[in-house]
């Protein structure tokens, strides 16, 4: 079975390489609500994915110091496409429609899935998804469905602990050995842990660090 471990910190070139990275000219560049309108496949990519409310936007603004690239929007389950940034000329992130939310109408939540399916199945050029797990409640049955889509995809995830600063320490070591288990079940998952806080600023320079030195 699998280990899993937390992410150490990273080497003193990793980081800065992160630094850079995100330092740099990073860019909105599109919304896809079909594969016919995805970008073309011509550099590496990374996806953020998370069930509805999970602080993704939070994320994707502490990563690039920018505190309105990705809208958090008020109503949970309100972005409905893909949404691709560049991160200088040869890296893409994209911010994935949450999932999960059950007000959103079934026609509209069955259009996510079959974008989602198609984007993780067809996408060249990913190199790896983050999925986002909020640290007060840890893996749910409805991440356990991305989990398994993943899995399926062979597309190689790795999960990001969020709001890590919202409970206290004994809550927080229970959850990261919930997440660790129900990752043992899943043999796409990265085997390192990323524990962060948008707020405080913890785990985004290991973050930074992974995405730049993805190869």
């Amino acid at each position: 079975m699998m280990t899993f471990t937390l992410a150490p910190d990273p080497e003193d070139e990793a980081r800065e390489k992160g630094r850079l990275l995100f330092a740099g000219p990073v860019t909105f560049v599109k919304g896809v609500v079909a594969m016919s309108g995805l970008p073309p496949a011509d550099r590496l990519e990374v996806c953020f994915a998370g069930r509805s409310n999970v602080g993704k936007s939070s994320l994707i603004n502490a990563l690039t110091g920018r505190k309105t690239l990705a809208r958090a929007s008020n109503t949970p389950g309100r972005t409905q496409e893909i949404n691709y940034f560049a991160l200088g000329e040869d890296r893409y992130m994209t911010d994935l429609p949450g999932y999960g939310y059950a007000e959103a109408p079934v026609a509209i939540v069955r259009k996510w899935q079959e974008l989602l399916k198609s984007y993780l199945a067809g996408r060249q050029t990913l190199r790896r998804a983050f999925v986002l797990i909020d640290t007060r409640h840890g893996v749910k049955a409805v991440d356990e469905e991305i989990l398994t889509l993943l899995d399926r995809s062979a597309v190689a995830f790795q999960c990001v602990l969020t709001k890590a600063d919202k409970v206290n320490a004994e809550t927080r070591a229970a959850t990261i050995e919930q997440v660790k288990t129900a990752l043992a079940k899943h043999p796409a998952a990265y085997p390192e842990l990323v524990v962060t806080s948008s707020e405080k600023g913890d785990g985004i320079e290991t973050l930074r660090a992974i995405i730049a030195t993805l190869e």
